[in-house]
């Protein structure tokens, strides 16, 4: 393929390659020229042109395949364009020649379509330049259309839509010729033929005036002709050159008028000739013969679904404007349309009519108008409707008269009011709450209108009125409860009218049914209410004749609603249904017969219906309340039921009886009958499967039916892969509504057919329920049924309704035979279905023999569809047999028919059965057939004769290489050739072999997969095999192909990225997002969301580019895109107010989040802006702000338009993509992209959030762009979505304001210190809160404002009491709801709605109360004196503004009363709710103090988002409060509203004794509460808890046990304490962060202290009674008990958190020989923190123990604390002692020291394990080069500490004795000085001790070593500071043994102390110039000098004396000393006494 990228064809490179690689050579060369000419030099293009030219001629004449021409023909025009201009004509003439040549022959036929192709491009590129010759050229190429076939024909008009365009204007000579030759084929018998026609006249209307005037009409019935059996593709070209043409005549173009003078057309003629189409279809108004003898000549439906396009054409052609300002006349006239006779002349073609004005109605309302603008429409609407309902009820009320005409229009205005009712619905439901204005306003009068429709006498009216209201309230919830009420007042006050009885029902069951949409739900007694107007109509149905049918209906439609509402309600009225439905029918069967005989027609139809509507109301109950299914509820339905089916038999004769009206009412029956028993268990009703089966085969076979009805299941059941053969793809389109109708034999859908679908769930992609006719309806549910029973009936029977099939089949002729074999073949398709879910078998020989006879037979049947389904049976059929042989024989007779047969529908029909039996059984088990399925089908694919044979055969192909997989990779070459070959000669209008083309060549790329990465050269010709036919598709005309072509690229894309060149897709995609077709805009978006989620930048760059492209007048290349500057994002968001797809819709949200995830940080400003432009849309979409803020100038401008031209301009606008305002749901997912930005801006860098320093950035790099800089915009985004009037857009506006609250609280502002930048936006955010606490607003919005509230309360943001009262008293407002109690009068929502607003409005009260005391602690906290210096220092910002630190709590303070007893109603209601169900019973009857028993389940959820912070409230509450107030805690209860005056009354003095008990009861109720609660929630947090919660417990604990009563109560309660130990321990096990372990290790230890205290009271009180007291766990043995010991709970757990942090101390792990080595290294600060309150908390434990239990665990807890020390003391730079360290050190001595040590009886113990926990620690403390930085300061301070407190006689042996001194040694002749001197401290400690025995060997050995170092710092004077400490130290333990000696020796310690100390002093002359160090030394010996002399006169004057050149260096120094000043020497003299403490203080004091 390389060879083929060079500018002129390589042709020695062509020679030598085979035949059949050449046309790909050429076309890769083609492609390449394609990218190389337009970017090439032009002086190297003009060197080569002419040999280029030649090439180029030269391929005309090679026969060219379609892609080939069309690539050559535009390189020829690329080629003249670029270089020069000579020669073009010469090429035209031979162009010109070829197209004249009189050869007719197929094999010179490319030839002249490459000829005809060429000159389509010249006049395309070069148009007018060619200007003279072009006469001649279009009468040439309509010569040679005349006598052209088909593909020919569609080629030359494509080519003359080329020239065309090219020419414009300057071709006006033959405008009239083209028109008269194009015209007549628009009728052509080739579907592809009248799409070239279509496309072709289209371009013509632009320039041919009299197309649009005197041809109006002409054009307008060529088109009707045109549609008549019609495909997809020509209705879509048909229709938009119609509506084009019809809307250029009402607005022609500008220039075009100018010309000549037009006479335009009004509205009204257009829209009279389009409604001619509509209503009378292509024959014009005379009837032609035809016509006369079909009779009545309906019109073809394929016509009216055309129309029906050109209509939304045409207005979407004139634009939103244009519709806004004609709404009126173009409704009228739409709904004029079905209440013309003619479209309504039987029911069938009544609803198809409907069907099609009501998508016009949404195609152009929907998509083209604003919410503005839509509201303005749905007044319009409401007009037409009460207008129609006025004269309906004049028809009525004059009902006298008899007027035949009267009654026609009555059912000719039900079909208006259909349309009229369903688009109302659909657009207030996509208003949702942005159309509160309209029920609002009462000039409009919304509801009162549609209500008024459910009294209209036609039943298709009533319910689409029930449904519009059932939209609206999912629209608007909170109009629910009141339409509720209302219809049920007036079905009791108008029950003796039918149809108001019917009209309520049908709305109260519709609103019933919106129900499940509305998260906030309905009160619990809307229940009752219905169930008792429902049993009320059905008890008084027998009363009254007249109405026993509509009230029959009307109670069981009514209980049938009522079951959606799911089981939560439904459970209090199941015992009264289940009593209902058994008197439906009759006890026995006696009675069924005796019934048989009884009663008339009447009587029948009111029970009949009556038996219906039981049935259906049952089948509700089975779907919408599995839970309440038990097995006695089963066996009580299955009375009924199984009476029903009973009565199945009897039917027939009664409606022998009493007439064949009945026969409706008796399938109704059967109907419901069906759909219930298909939802339950076979098992239930196995004993009726032969009356049953015998039922449903009769039903689908048609036995007792003389229609020929067909089931509407079959394309469902066939495989989704399928569609390309059955057309189903038409249901992925823009128009699948009424698409079906020319191809659908089942009629289609309305609500009248089966009323009960007004309820039940709307299915997945509808957007309004359409069940079908009630004939197709029960054969559908006989076929679902049956699928459902036959996996469970015996062999015998299976057999013999095969047979019964196979005979049915033969006995039928003709149509019917084709309807009773559809039917058959889903029941089996449904019942093979069936066998494979169950995983059961088909069953024996004969079984097998008998289906496979009935498949086989239908695999050579006419009809594609049936061959489809039997194709599809047989791949089920080997899944299901699943037999080697089995599927061998099939295959082999489908091989053998495949080899024989030649006729075109046994050849597709076997070639799919191939393909089928691949898919079913997988490449495994058709392994061994893979290579004769693939040559077969690889040869038909060949065969040219037959395209549909190649259609088959390649989706064939490609389900055999999905299902093979990798063991397809042997055959990939072979079928890629052929696939590429194909590409290149299929002619492209057989658009069914392309798109099967694509799905092999996506197949084929899966199959290679990963491979295609390699650089092999098999891959790489692979590789670019598939790009090549990429290529191919991508440029086909058919958007499925393109759509194909697409996604194969995202495949390769997926494996080979590098290799797919995104510069050239990602533009192709982005024009195909505009492209008219779903399913090519799916593909493209799913594309690139696929780009995105890897290269999000590049793909953004590309559509940049590409629209600055389409920006350049010189690259015309036509497309019309709407890339703006805010790029390919900006287009994704408008597409979202365009598109309806959910599929479309979620991946372009998936595009978007990718490539906001990317992009957002670096391109923040364009990001916000993007957000900030869609959100703004809300303000002007709100009535009362205008429209454009801050636009004036453009407003002013606009005001100077003139109306005319704005209209002109408008029209001529943009109008591919007209833009809307962006759309409520565009503008939360805005809000949402919102949230996401600043989590990345936090994910990305803190300076996002730091002012100061984002400033600075911004000097710096003035590019930067962070968060920060743009919080004014945030609030301003989150202001306008929290005041919106769309309540979803309103919680993302909170929840986006709460997020930058709490992102930006801390935030300072650098100009105003003291201050935060928030502050200045306090106004904004009470504004946005303010609207969410009115009295309308749903529950939620306000519980989500509520928890706003606390954030910002609690954020310390506004520091002015004033201020913060605002919102602060939102909150106080919405605390007086709170205590309103359970009932409120007006409740429009459900009881959990109001459980939810409680919780949350106390959740917020908790947060605000649990920051107010944090604050007022730390206030308390900090020392007086700080807080007045700070108040004299703050100069401008007074003390004014600071707020006082308790404020917070002074605003809480006034409610706590009250509110404490709300948050303990709200702990018990929590308490109760979490009890596991088996305690059910145990729940109080009425509900707690906030939720009711009937909403149980919802109030749970919200109970549990609310619970941890009212918990921490309460535990800080009770803790400061000592939990006093207790006892008001009765008159509290029972007097909620008396507010604060009760918290004043103190306690009454005179508590008698019973009180108190009582009292303390009380207290004891609270802890068990709390304790309780906290303890249940911390054993088995639910991952989804958010982690604040667990914090928030701990906290709360933490807090509880602040306080003294609860602490004792856990102390003497020991099993408590255990189990919250071991509780606390699995959720360390479960919740790893280490603040978690903080808090826990918090709770631990105030356990522990619990405990202690306790036990301290205890032993004073016993130590009383007897001296000798034991007490503490382990008693007198030691032994502590897993599970009752708390010691060892705590054990435990402080293990595991030593382990975790310091995996070292595991010597299991260290042991092991998987083990890393390990490498020491710091903790990181917070395990620091941790291990330290570990070790102090494990140091406290053996205090707990008796002396035996404490010897128990003190190994243990020495070695781990040893251990500790050991892995911790490390060096630091700044020599600090790291938590660790100084906690162990704590920890030895709080052992050492503790009493226990005194116990004789464990003495021995006792020394044995201190004298081996020294050892452990001399031998760490080991000098080692595995330890270079261990901390020996810290290793000796441990050693003295055993040295000090654990006395001579333990640690006095002579070994421990020797290392100790050893270490000191070390330590000494450190070569750091702090070393030095803290040995030096430490060693003054132990020579001080008072035991001398200790501390003599110690001076013996160390002192010499001691006196020799000081000597020795004489000769090297100290140079840092810490040196001379060392110094100073050294000489003070010097110091200390003088004062130590006795009187004797004093004048020999002297003689070493004095001549050390004058050593150091300096020599006079060195006094200047001596280093500071050295100076400080000098000043330190001589005051100490000073010192000494007046302590020891006699010794010090002997030492001096001895030695004179001593004395005269002090003298020297003394006098040198006096010369400097007085002050000093006074001030130096002072000195040495603040000296004498040591200089070094360790962190902790240990001694």
């Amino acid at each position: 393929m390389e060879l083929a990228h060079s500018l002129l064809l390589n042709e020695e490179a062509l020679a030598q390659i085979t035949e059949a690689k050449r046309p790909v050579f050429i076309f890769e060369w083609l492609r390449f020229l394609d990218k190389v000419l337009v970017a090439a030099n032009k002086v190297d293009v003009k060197e080569k042109q002419k040999k280029l030219v030649e090439q180029l001629t030269g391929l005309i004449s090679s026969a060219p395949g379609p892609p080939t021409r069309k690539l050559l023909a535009k390189n020829m025009a690329t080629l003249y364009s670029i270089g020069d201009t000579f020669t073009v004509f010469q090429t035209l003439d031979k162009c010109n020649d070829l197209i004249k040549s009189k050869d007719d022959t197929s094999a010179y036929l490319p030839t002249k379509l490459a000829a005809v192709s060429c000159v389509g491009a010249f006049y395309e590129k070069m148009g007018r330049m060619l200007g003279s010759s072009f006469p001649e050229t279009i009468n040439n190429l309509l010569k040679a259309l005349k006598s052209a076939e088909s593909q020919g024909r569609g080629e030359i008009l494509l080519s003359l839509q080329k020239v065309l365009n090219g020419l414009g204007g300057a071709a006006a000579s033959c405008h009239r010729d083209i028109y008269k030759n194009a015209r007549s084929l628009l009728t052509d018998r080739s579907m592809s033929v009248r799409c070239a026609v279509a496309r072709c006249l289209l371009e013509l209307q632009n320039e041919a005036v009299f197309m649009w005037t005197t041809e109006l009409e002409n054009v307008a019935t060529l088109c009707f002709k045109a549609l008549e059996g019609s495909n997809y593709g020509v209705r879509v070209a048909v229709s938009k050159l119609l509506g084009t043409v019809m809307a250029t005549a009402l607005m022609p173009k500008q220039a075009a008028v100018m010309r000549q003078n037009v006479k335009r057309a009004t509205l009204d003629e257009v829209l009279e000739l389009m409604s001619t189409g509509f209503l009378r279809g292509g024959s014009g108004f005379l009837k032609s013969g035809g016509e006369m003898l079909k009779g009545g000549g309906s019109v073809s439906r394929e016509v009216r679904v055309g129309v029906t396009q050109a209509y939304v054409v045409f207005v979407t052609t004139l634009g939103g404007q244009w519709l806004e300002r004609n709404f009126a006349t173009f409704l009228s006239h739409v709904l004029d349309l079905v209440s013309h006779p003619r479209a309504i002349q039987t029911h069938v073609e009544a609803v198809y009519s409907r069907r099609c004005v009501s998508f016009l109605l949404r195609a152009t309302l929907g998509s083209l108008l604003g919410e503005k603008a839509q509201i303005a429409a749905t007044k319009e609407i409401c007009q037409a409707i009460s207008k129609q309902m006025r004269a309906v009820e004049a028809v009525v009320n004059d009902a006298n008269s008899e007027n035949k005409a009267g009654a026609a229009d009555i059912s000719a205005s039900q079909h208006v009011m259909v349309c009229a009712l369903k688009e109302l619905g659909s657009l207030v439901r996509s208003l949702s709450a942005t159309a509160s204005p309209l029920i609002q306003e009462p000039s409009i009068g919304l509801l009162e209108t549609v209500t008024s429709v459910l009294l209209h006498p036609s039943m298709a009216a009533r319910l689409a009125a029930a449904w519009c209201l059932r939209c609206i309230v999912v629209a608007l919830p909170y109009q629910l409860t009141p339409l509720l009420d209302r219809c049920a007042e007036r079905i009791n006050n108008l029950k003796t009218s039918p149809e108001a009885v019917g009209g309520y029902s049908f709305a109260m069951a519709a609103l019933l049914g919106g129900v499940h949409q509305c998260p906030l739900g309905i009160p619990h007694a809307k229940g009752k209410m219905v169930v008792s107007i429902a049993e009320d109509l059905l008890r008084t149905a027998a009363q009254n004749s007249r109405l026993s049918l509509q009230r029959t209906q009307a109670g069981w439609l009514l209980l049938g609603a009522l079951m959606t509402l799911g089981p939560s309600l439904v459970r209090y009225h199941l015992p009264k249904m289940l009593l209902l439905w058994r008197n439906v029918f009759p006890r026995s069967q006696k009675e069924l017969e005796a019934e048989k005989a009884r009663g008339d027609s009447f009587t029948w139809q009111v029970t009949l219906e009556g038996r219906a509507g039981a049935l259906c109301a049952m089948r509700s109950f089975v779907a919408h309340c599995p839970e309440l299914l038990t097995e006695d509820v089963i066996r009580r339905l299955m009375t009924p039921i199984e009476c029903a089916m009973t009565m199945m038999s009897h039917i027939p004769s009664v409606i022998k009886a009493h007439g064949a009206h009945l026969k409706a009412s008796a399938a109704m029956v059967r109907l419901r009958l069906y759909d219930i028993l298909a939802l339950l268990p076979p098992k239930t009703y196995e004993g009726s499967f032969n009356a049953l089966l015998r039922e449903l085969v009769a039903e689908f076979t048609l036995t007792d039916n003389s229609a020929n009805t067909t089931t509407s299941l079959l394309r469902s059941l066939c495989h989704y892969d399928d569609s390309v053969l059955l057309g189903s793809w038409l249901q992925e389109t823009d128009h699948k509504s009424i698409e079906d109708q020319p191809n659908s034999a089942s009629g289609s859908g309305a609500l009248e057919h089966d009323p009960s679908s007004i309820y039940l769930r709307v299915p997945v992609g509808e957007a309004i329920p359409g069940p079908l006719p009630l004939g197709v309806s029960v054969i559908d549910a006989s076929v679902a049924l049956f699928g459902v029973v036959f996996p469970h009936v015996s062999f015998k029977h299976r057999l013999q309704m095969l047979d019964h099939f196979a005979e049915c089949i033969k006995q039928a002729k003709g149509v019917r035979q084709q309807a009773v074999q559809l039917n058959i073949f889903t029941a089996v398709l449904s019942a093979l279905k069936g066998l494979a879910e169950n995983k059961s078998s088909l069953g024996p020989e004969e079984v097998r023999k008998s289906a496979l006879a009935l498949v086989m037979g239908a695999l050579d049947n006419p009809n594609p569809i049936l061959r489809c389904a039997a194709g599809e049976a047989l791949g089920r059929m080997a899944q299901v047999v699943g037999e080697a042989t089995f599927i061998a024989r099939m295959a082999q007779f489908s091989f053998d028919k495949l080899k024989s047969a030649r006729d075109v529908v046994s050849r597709t029909g076997h070639s799919l059965a191939l393909g089928c039996l691949h898919r079913y059984v997988g490449g495994i088990g058709s392994g061994q057939h893979l290579k004769t399925s693939v040559s077969i089908l690889l040869a038909l694919a060949q065969d040219g004769t037959s395209h549909e044979v190649q259609t088959w055969a390649l989706h064939s192909l490609a389900l055999i290489v999905d299902s093979s997989g990798p063991m397809y990779r042997g055959y990939v070459e072979p079928t890629l050739s052929l696939v590429l070959t194909l590409l290149l000669t299929v002619p492209p209008s057989h658009t069914e072999v392309h798109q099967c083309l694509g799905r092999c060549l996506g197949a084929l790329i899966t199959t290679v997969g990963p491979e295609l990465q390699g650089n092999s050269a098999t891959i790489s010709t692979i590789r670019s095999s598939c790009l090549v036919g990429c290529a191919i598709m991508q440029d086909h005309s058919d958007s499925l192909v393109q759509a194909a072509a697409i996604s194969c690229l995202q495949q390769l894309h997926m494996f080979a990225p590098r290799h797919v060149n995104l510069s050239s897709l990602v533009p192709c995609l982005c024009v195909h997002l505009c492209s008219s077709h779903l399913l090519l805009r799916r593909a493209a978006v799913a594309c690139l969301r696929q780009l995105a989620q890897r290269e999000a930048a590049e793909v953004c760059e590309y559509a940049m580019s590409l629209a600055k492209k389409a920006g350049d007048p010189k690259d015309s290349t036509g497309i019309n895109l709407n890339i703006t500057e805010t790029g390919l994002e900006g287009v994704l968001f408008g597409m979202l107010d365009r598109e309806t797809d959910k599929k479309l819709c979620s991946d372009i949200h998936d595009t978007l989040g990718h490539m906001l995830s990317s992009l957002a940080v670096e391109k923040l400003s364009h990001w916000l802006k993007l957000c900030k432009d869609v959100l703004a849309a809300s303000t002007e979409a709100g009535a009362a702000v205008p429209l454009q803020v801050g636009k004036e100038e453009d407003l002013e401008k606009k005001d100077e338009m003139d109306d005319d031209i704005m209209f002109t301009a408008l029209g001529e606008d943009d109008k591919s993509m007209p833009s809307v305002a962006p759309r409520w749901v565009t503008r939360v997912f805005a809000a949402d992209c919102l949230c996401r930005i600043i989590l990345l801006c936090e994910n990305a860098d803190k300076v996002h959030f730091d002012l100061a320093a984002a400033r600075s950035a911004k000097l710096k790099n003035p590019k930067d762009d962070l968060l920060v800089l743009h919080l004014s915009d945030l609030i301003r985004m989150a202001f306008m979505a929290a005041t919106d009037h769309s309540n979803q857009l309103r919680m993302a506006g909170l929840q986006a304001l709460e997020d930058i609250i709490k992102k930006f609280a801390a935030v300072p502002e650098p100009e105003f210190p003291g201050h935060v930048i928030l502050e200045q936006y306090q106004a904004n955010v009470g504004a946005a809160l303010r609207p969410a606490f009115s009295q309308d607003t749903p529950s939620d919005i306000t519980a989500k404002a509520c928890q706003v509230c606390s954030t910002w309360i609690g954020s310390g943001v506004v520091s002015d009491l004033n201020d913060l009262r605002r919102v602060h008293n939102l909150l106080v407002s919405s605390l007086d709801k709170v205590q309103s109690g359970k009932g409120s009068s007006s409740q429009l929502y459900s009881e959990s709605a109001t459980t939810m607003e409680k919780l949350a409005v106390l959740k917020a009260w908790a947060e605000v109360y649990i920051v107010a005391m944090k604050i007022k602690k730390e206030a308390e906290n900090k020392p007086q004196k700080a807080v007045k210096s700070n108040e004299e220092e703050e100069d401008d910002f007074g003390a004014a503004d600071v707020l006082p630190p308790d404020s917070l709590i002074t605003l809480v303070q006034p409610e706590l009363p009250t509110l404490n007893h709300l948050w303990l109603a709200a702990l018990k209601d929590y308490a109760l709710l979490t009890l596991p169900a088996e305690f059910a019973s145990q729940l109080p009857s009425d509900g707690g103090a906030f939720y009711t028993p009937e909403t149980i389940d919802t109030a749970r959820l919200h109970y549990r988002n609310s619970w941890a912070p009212i918990l921490h409230a309460v535990a800080i509450w009770l803790n400061s409060t000592g939990f006093g107030l207790s006892d008001l805690s009765e008159d509290m209860a029972t007097n909620l509203q008396r507010g604060p005056t009760a918290a004043g009354s103190s306690q009454p003095s005179s508590s008698t004794s019973p009180a108190s008990k009582t009292q303390e009861d009380v207290v004891k109720d609270k802890i068990h509460l709390l304790l309780g609660v906290s303890i249940e929630f911390l054993c088995f947090p639910r991952p989804e808890e958010p982690i604040e919660h667990v914090t928030a417990c701990l906290q709360a604990l933490r807090t509880l046990l602040d306080s003294p009563c609860v602490r004792t109560h856990i102390a003497e309660d020991q099993l408590l304490g255990v189990e919250l130990l071991n509780v606390l321990h699995r959720l360390l096990l479960t919740r790893d962060p280490p603040s978690v372990q903080l808090q826990v290790t918090g709770v631990v230890r105030e356990t522990i202290r619990a405990a202690q205290d306790y036990l301290q009271e205890q032993r004073r009180a016993k130590c009383k009674e007897d001296a000798e007291c034991l007490l503490g766990e382990g008693g007198d043995t030691g032994g502590l008990v897993p599970g009752k010991s708390l010691v060892f709970a705590a054990m435990e757990l402080l293990v595991f958190v030593l382990v975790r942090h310091l995996p070292q101390l595991n010597s299991k792990v260290m042991d092991s020989p998987s083990h890393m080595p390990y490498k020491p290294q710091q903790l990181p600060e917070e395990s620091a923190r941790l291990v330290a309150a570990t070790v102090t908390i494990l140091a406290n434990l053996p205090s707990l123990c008796s002396p035996d239990g404490s010897m128990t665990i003190q190994p243990t807890i020495l070695f781990l604390i040893t251990g500790v020390l050991k892995e911790t003391a490390e060096k630091t730079a700044d020599n600090q002692v790291p938590p660790p360290v100084s906690a162990a050190l704590q920890g030895i001595k709080t052992i050492i020291t503790s009493p226990m040590a005194k116990v004789d009886k464990t003495h021995k113990e006792w020394t044995a394990l201190i004298r081996s926990t020294l050892a452990s620690v001399l031998e760490y403390s080991q000098p080692d080069e595995s330890k270079p930085n261990m901390d020996e300061v810290s290793m000796l301070t441990a050693i003295t500490l055993f040295l000090l407190s654990a006395g001579a006689e333990i640690v006095g042996v002579t070994s421990l004795q020797n290392g100790c001194m050893k270490r000191f040694r070390n330590a000494l002749n450190s070569s750091d000085p702090w070393v030095q001197a803290k040995c030096y401290q430490l060693l003054l400690s132990v020579f001080q001790h008072s035991n001398r025995a200790l501390s003599t060997p110690y001076i013996h050995s160390l002192a010499p070593l001691m006196v020799e170092k000081l000597k020795a710092v004489e000769r090297c004077k100290p140079s840092s500071n810490t040196e001379l400490l060392a110094v100073q130290e050294g000489i003070k333990v010097l110091e200390t043994l003088v004062a130590m000696g006795e009187e004797q020796n004093r004048v020999q310690l002297l003689a070493l102390l004095v001549p050390t100390l004058i050593s150091y002093l300096l020599d006079e002359n060195a006094f200047t110039s001596a280093p500071t160090a050295s100076m400080g030394l000098h000043e330190f010996a001589l005051q100490d000098l000073m010192r000494i002399g007046p302590l020891y006169p006699s010794a010090f004057k002997t030492v001096i004396g001895a030695a004179p050149e001593l004395k005269s260096r002090l003298e020297t120094a003394i006098r040198a000393s006096q010369a400097s000043s007085k002050a000093k020497a006074a001030a130096r003299l002072a000195q040495p006494t603040v000296q004498a403490a040591p200089t070094i203080k360790l962190k902790t004091s240990f001694f």
